[in-house]
């Protein structure tokens, strides 16, 4: 048997392979080919074994290890962040032992922290079963929400115009007149939309009630204005290590020239921090909560959404590479939703270089939240829905990845971003100054020839968007001022607006007088607060053929379609800043320090009767208390002299009977 089972190898061994049968009419050379790569494969299949048992015992040992460390992956991650973990709450719990008042605000980031990664972990796990449980609820909601509906709208009506009414006894009419300014642009975009009667009622009321929500969080309530004054203080603390690089690069003289070598390196700054927190997740993250609390509360597309949120940190071409893919399938109202909202708010890194100037953080921080749901609002109004979306869950939305690869290469393609960003602010800037000097020397001369040589770009300003102005609640002296910033803001750019009223800010802190040669050279603190809210966006010309450019190249398809929707989406971006400056001038009542202002002012010699000392005189009236006749009471540490000064200049019987002290 085994000599037979040797003899059928040996005939195996010599016998032709199946394929040699049918290659028999081949050259020779084409034999020998093959059996030369059959041998020279056999080689390297034997250098590779001999290699393998070459191999030391510590490479065999390190491989094994090498495949148990890939095997057990997973658990080493976990150890791994259970131990920083702990470290970071043991730091924490020391640090509020050393000294609980200075770890406040570790503490509060470490809760908050946890908080949002519990609730991602537990929706990730478990939000569509909780989804399906509460679907009975969300049945009879769904039956009932028709008059439910109504009686929150007219609840919410009723609880405004009660609040307002009881509010403005207190403080003064400037809050009614924002109001009705408020209901007016409202009116003016019902009245103009694209399609009228097709407006949805849930995104409109939410929009602007997400506004109010906003805004008395922040600026009717001691612990929100504190939060955002403390959270607008770390805000110009962390821009101030710009300086350190910009003293590097340009020596010790850079603040020789402010603009260039003091504002423009925040942006590059600002722009590399934000690059790094879009690598590391944090800035996706944050767009897709606040783009989701939007969608479900205003009902409206999550692309659009996405992108409304996304600008309150992204400017208006960057926020659509968040909803890239989706472009070229939007609807004409998504679109234009979508140009809306970079026309109505600005970018975190030009809001660095306007704080640099001197405008107020808290109302620009402000500002930025509030005008995210105004956009969609007044954008969903001025151009209603009439197509059904192709993207309707946010499931089914991705946002865009950054392409960096590590922390290092985000920061440095960040502040390289910001060159283009810096020349492009630079060279409009010298055009347009050029250009506004120019036209104001040339109707400077036209004027001269109707003996009105005073004309200029800034008056013709002044006086078409005075009525804008007052509108919002700024006082009648001051509307002519803010109306002047409103046109530069609009027919050249948001930051010409912005220097020019951080020049009223500075006059103002410096004390001087209010008039010279009858001219105002300050404007009031609640005037100032209500121009930075109306300038806090992008709606200008220029910027309109950067988001028509930036949006076309994206989906060169709806080229059409986008231009088309251009010049709405302008004016929708300008309402949108517009009530949001009217919504602050309802809510925000500035600290003016009035008995220090009436003491100072009443020891002037020439003591003028401006807007800022009218409303301390009504403080002070209603500070006073009269028990009899000559038995006055004066409290919030204002002085007898105020008093009597204020009884001579602005006599206020409603307020206050003056005959009792003169």
């Amino acid at each position: 048997m085994d000599e037979q089972r040797m003899e059928l190898n040996v005939l195996e061994k010599m016998s032709p392979k199946r394929g040699e049968e049918n290659e028999a009419f081949e050259p020779e050379e084409r034999g020998m080919t093959h059996i030369q790569t059959d041998d020279t494969s056999e080689c390297t299949d034997g250098n590779r074994k001999t290699n393998h048992r070459k191999k030391s015992l510590l490479e065999q040992k390190m491989e094994t290890f090498q495949d148990c460390l890939a095997e057990h992956r997973d658990q080493i991650n976990l150890v791994k962040h259970l131990v920083l973990a702990a470290g970071f709450v043991a730091i924490v719990i020391a640090a509020c032992v050393l000294n609980f008042r200075r770890a406040v605000v570790l503490l509060v980031i470490s809760v908050a922290t946890v908080f949002f990664l519990a609730w991602d972990w537990t929706m990730e796990r478990y939000g569509d079963r909780a989804w399906e449980e509460l679907r009975p609820v969300r049945e009879l909601f769904s039956r009932n929400w028709l008059w439910i509906k109504w009686v929150m709208c007219v609840s919410l009506l009723v609880a405004v115009v009660f609040w307002l009414a009881l509010d403005t006894a207190q403080q003064g009419n400037r809050q009614i007149v924002s109001f009705f300014g408020l209901l007016l642009l409202i009116f003016l975009m019902l009245l103009f939309s694209k399609h009228p009667f097709r407006w949805s009622w849930q995104t409109l009321l939410c929009g602007v009630g997400l506004q109010f929500v906003f805004g008395l969080l922040i600026l009717r309530t001691t612990s929100g204005l504190e939060t955002l004054q403390w959270l607008g203080n770390l805000v110009e603390g962390f821009m101030s290590f710009t300086d350190v690089g910009s003293k590097f690069v340009f020596g010790a003289s850079y603040m020789d020239h402010s603009f260039v070598f003091k504002v423009m390196p925040i942006l590059v700054f600002m722009s590399s921090v934000i690059s790094i927190l879009y690598h590391i997740g944090f800035m996706p993250w944050l767009v897709r909560k606040i783009g989701f609390i939007m969608q479900v509360t205003m009902g409206t597309s999550p692309a659009e959404s996405m992108a409304a949120a996304g600008n309150i940190f992204l400017g208006q071409t960057e926020s659509p590479l968040l909803i890239r893919p989706y472009i070229s399938g939007l609807t004409l109202s998504e679109i234009h939703a979508v140009m809306t909202g970079g026309f109505a708010s600005i970018s975190g890194t030009i809001l660095g270089a306007f704080i640099s100037f001197g405008v107020e953080a808290t109302h620009l921080l402000t500002a930025s939240v509030m005008s995210a749901p105004a956009s969609l609002a007044i954008a969903k109004t001025f151009w209603p829905e009439t197509e059904p979306p192709r993207v309707t869950t946010s499931h089914d939305l991705k946002m865009e990845q950054g392409e960096s690869t590590n922390l290092l290469e985000a920061a440095s393609q960040g502040a390289t971003c910001a060159v283009g960003l810096v020349a492009n602010i630079v060279v409009n800037i010298i055009a347009f100054m050029a250009l506004l000097a120019f036209l104001d020397s040339s109707l400077s001369w036209l004027g001269g020839m109707l003996d009105y040589p005073q004309l200029s770009f800034s008056l013709i300003c002044s006086y078409m968007f005075m009525p804008l102005s007052f509108m919002m609640g700024v006082s009648w002296e001051d509307s002519f001022i803010v109306a002047e910033l409103i046109g530069l803001k609009t027919f050249i750019n948001e930051f010409v607006a912005y220097q020019k009223l951080s020049e009223f800010i500075q006059r103002r802190k410096a004390g001087g007088p209010e008039y010279v040669n009858n001219v105002k050279q300050y404007i009031s603190v609640h005037s100032e607060t209500i121009a930075t809210y109306a300038l806090c966006g992008f709606s200008n010309f220029a910027s309109l053929g950067m988001t028509v450019g930036a949006m076309s190249s994206l989906a060169p398809e709806r080229r059409a379609d986008i231009s088309s929707c251009g010049f709405r989406a302008l004016i929708a971006g300008s309402v949108s800043c517009f009530m949001t400056a009217c919504i602050a001038g309802v809510l925000y009542i500035p600290d003016l320090q009035c008995p220090h202002f009436l003491s100072t002012e009443f020891n002037e010699t020439n003591v003028t009767l401006s807007s800022q000392l009218v409303t301390c005189c009504k403080q002070l009236y209603n500070s006073v208390t009269v028990y009899e006749p000559l038995n006055v009471t004066i409290g919030g540490g204002f002085r007898d002299s105020s008093l009597q000064g204020c009884c001579t200049l602005s006599p206020q019987t409603h307020f206050f009977n003056c005959s009792l002290v003169l």
